[in-house]
């Protein structure tokens, strides 16, 4: 759904229906937070998220944890999460085609973050195809093809198992409902390949189906994947709020996030019904570690997401306003985003724009 990008406030909007909102205290009080910087550039761009959090008084107490290939996901690491309920992470490494299990997804199987949003808007300051792209992908993040299920019965064949649930379906059909009624979004778009995989993504869309039976407020349909995909590159005004399972989810949301400039400016939320991990899911970009060249947005709009998850509704909109002001002026964009300033002064930029 195309939206008027000229109006910056709240661009970001409220993450929706976690029960773990239940622990929270007042928007006055301390807050203590899970932060997990990652590897390459994640401690750099969580330094930055450090920063601009202390330069807006935010009531936020860090517990710095360490989730790397080494560690793992320690004892420690799920203390902190469990005691906590939120957390805020940089990107983790994950090898292709062997070693370690990812540990993105480690996290989220740990703490059964069932439901992956990824919001993409259209920003000032930074030209692509479309000017006003407003579209929400939210992602079944426990099951599908990535239930890492995986076998090779015999030499030269290998094989991977898709599962789809009754309940996994309903609960992220749920979740994307509840999201577009409390964000005063018009539709939901169930994405699927029930023309190929009858059984698996027919249940899935069978069940989008009934959840939709429960909020006639809000705007029904389906569309395949591959049409989809189409459709977002073509004309994504057509789209507005989507729920797709696992493996669809993460192959989508990345191509929105191309829409809008890259992942270095998407944000990312993981939320479950105890917890939430608020991320960047851009990669750990070796080459520039420690380069002071990394931009820090994707964090900074995932910590505001976090924050409105605490009900922090003013720290998180003058922290977004003020990103936001920084790009669209121009004066301090990092390399990826066509300038030239440095992770630092890109950071003491947006603390001087608070």
């Amino acid at each position: 759904m195309l939206s008027n990008k000229t109006s910056i406030s709240s661009l970001f909007k409220t993450v929706g229906v976690s029960v773990s909102k239940r622990y929270f205290a007042s928007s006055s009080s301390q807050h203590r937070v899970t932060l997990i910087p990652g590897e390459g550039i994640g401690p750099e761009i969580s330094d930055a998220v450090v920063q601009v959090f202390k330069a807006a008084n935010v009531p936020i107490i860090w517990d710095k944890v360490e989730v790397n290939s080494q560690t793992g996901v320690s004892d420690a690491v799920i203390e902190s999460v469990n005691r906590n309920k939120v957390g805020l992470k940089g990107p983790l490494g994950t090898p292709i085609g062997t070693g370690h299990t990812s540990l993105n997804l480690a996290l989220r199987k740990k703490f059964n973050l069932f439901a992956n949003l990824r919001p993409s808007v259209s920003i000032d300051g930074v030209k692509t195809r479309y000017d006003n792209v407003d579209v929400t992908v939210i992602r079944e993040n426990t099951e599908g093809e990535y239930s890492g299920i995986e076998n090779s019965p015999v030499k030269g064949v290998a094989q991977s198992i898709k599962i789809i649930t009754y309940e996994a379906s309903q609960r992220i059909a749920n979740y994307a409902f509840q999201y577009a009624v409390k964000n005063k979004r018009q539709k939901v778009t169930a994405v699927h390949k029930a023309n190929i995989m009858k059984l698996s993504d027919g249940l899935f869309i069978k069940t989008a189906r009934e959840v939709a039976t429960r909020y006639p407020m809000i705007k029904y349909d389906e569309m395949i994947v591959d049409n989809c995909c189409m459709q977002l590159a073509w004309n994504p005004d057509k789209l507005d709020v989507m729920v797709l399972p696992n493996l669809y989810g993460d192959i989508v949301s990345d191509l929105c996030a191309g829409l809008i400039g890259g992942l270095g400016l998407t944000p990312s939320a993981n939320i479950g019904e105890n917890a939430a991990i608020f991320e960047a899911v851009h990669g750990t970009a070796p080459d520039i570690a420690g380069k002071n060249k990394a931009n820090p947005t994707a964090l900074l709009f995932s910590s505001v997401m976090m924050l409105r998850h605490l009900g922090l509704e003013e720290h998180a909109t003058r922290i977004e306003k003020a990103v936001l002001s920084t790009i669209q002026q121009g004066k301090y964009k990092t390399g990826d985003l066509g300038g030239k300033a440095t992770t630092k002064e890109y950071t003491e930029a947006i603390c001087k724009a608070l």
